[in-house]
């Protein structure tokens, strides 16, 4: 049994990723009550957990009301899961005390409109500065005092996901890049994952639009309208460049004809069924491209299905979870805002 099951803790296959509704990710974000509404019939369509985070500008507000007006349209507020993190400043981390860590938890109580939050996810920006394990003691805390459901973490790698549930931290998740194009979390994490029952959420698994049809064929974009493509095509550098992740394309789309379904169907479902994946997160804007997100859980990937994807996606991007990331002022590195927590470097 895994840590969630035996926390009785249910979700569906498909968590609503909503990084792109963030004031902070690209300047054409949708019209506040459009987006809302939008995702409320996506919980009316069964997708009822949404992914936040304290540094997603405007997102935990807007979780909020979507709680509620799910609730004023019929539904049991009890059938919404909203996923929210941690994530202290890179600059504060050595003054991280238990206030800290209470004001954050006490802003998205407050922002999210609710007396518990469903799950925390735990991020540290540098393993290199001490109180990551003491942090994460003072949301045991708070969650020992009612204001925390479960305990998460994300962007953790193995060693260090380890020395916290080493240190008796209630951790049952890690949210993690895992994707057709980024299979760092195997072996290692997953392994962990298997002794200890800790479940994987998997973000990037269709690495912000590049696992579909749109790209297939393509040429290499000269630009990027969001930060999310600008990350995910770093990852195809690591994969083996443009002309490897076409061929990669090619194979899911042969997949994805044989099913009936579409290239992001096939990266989506291949995410899910990765060994102690809980859900795959799927951004979103609202409620585009409902019906086609649906289509994933219409079908299965076969055996053989698996083989050729496995075949045409190996393990290439170096290191484990999120360590490229962690390369100071490396390529990864530079596209990431680290201070955002702090009220003066939001945008």
């Amino acid at each position: 049994m895994t840590r969630m099951e035996a926390a009785g803790y249910a979700l569906p296959p498909i968590i609503n990723g909503c990084w792109q509704l963030s004031a902070g990710h690209r300047s054409d974000t949708p019209e506040r009550d459009a987006a809302i509404d939008g995702l409320v019939r996506r919980a009316q369509a069964g997708l009822t957990a949404f992914d936040g985070a304290d540094i997603y500008t405007g997102v935990e507000e807007m979780l909020g009301e979507v709680r509620d007006r799910y609730v004023a349209a019929g539904g049991a507020r009890e059938d919404i899961r909203t996923h929210t993190k941690f994530v202290p400043d890179r600059d504060a981390l050595t003054r991280v005390d238990r206030d800290y860590v209470t004001r954050i938890i006490d802003r998205s109580l407050s922002r999210l409109r609710v007396e518990r939050l469903d799950l925390i996810q735990f991020h540290w920006w540098e393993y290199g500065t001490p109180g990551a394990v003491d942090a994460a003691g003072h949301l045991v805390d708070l969650q020992n005092a009612g204001k925390i459901g479960l305990i998460g973490t994300t962007n953790f790698n193995t060693i260090e996901l380890a020395k916290l549930l080493d240190a008796g931290i209630p951790i049952v998740s890690n949210q993690v890049q895992y994707s057709l194009l980024d299979r760092r979390p195997e072996p290692s994490m997953v392994d962990l994952c298997r002794a200890t029952g800790v479940r994987l959420f998997c973000y990037g698994s269709l690495a912000g639009g590049f696992l579909s049809d749109r790209y297939l064929g393509a040429k290499p974009p000269d630009a990027f309208g969001n930060r999310s493509l600008v990350k995910y095509r770093l990852i195809i550098d690591e994969f083996g460049g443009w002309q490897e992740y076409q061929r990669l394309l090619s194979v899911a789309a042969e997949v994805a004809a044989k099913h009936g379904v579409g290239i992001a169907n096939v990266a989506a479902r291949y995410a899910i069924d990765r060994p102690c994946v809980a859900a795959a997160i799927v951004g979103v804007r609202g409620s585009d491209h409902l019906e086609e997100t649906l289509a994933t859980l219409s079908f299965a990937l076969d055996a053989d299905d698996q083989a050729r994807l496995d075949a045409a996606a190996p393990s290439r991007v170096p290191g484990d979870c999120f360590d490229l990331e962690r390369v100071p002022d490396g390529p990864h590195q530079r596209i990431m805002k680290m201070n955002l927590n702090d009220k003066r470097s939001l945008p």
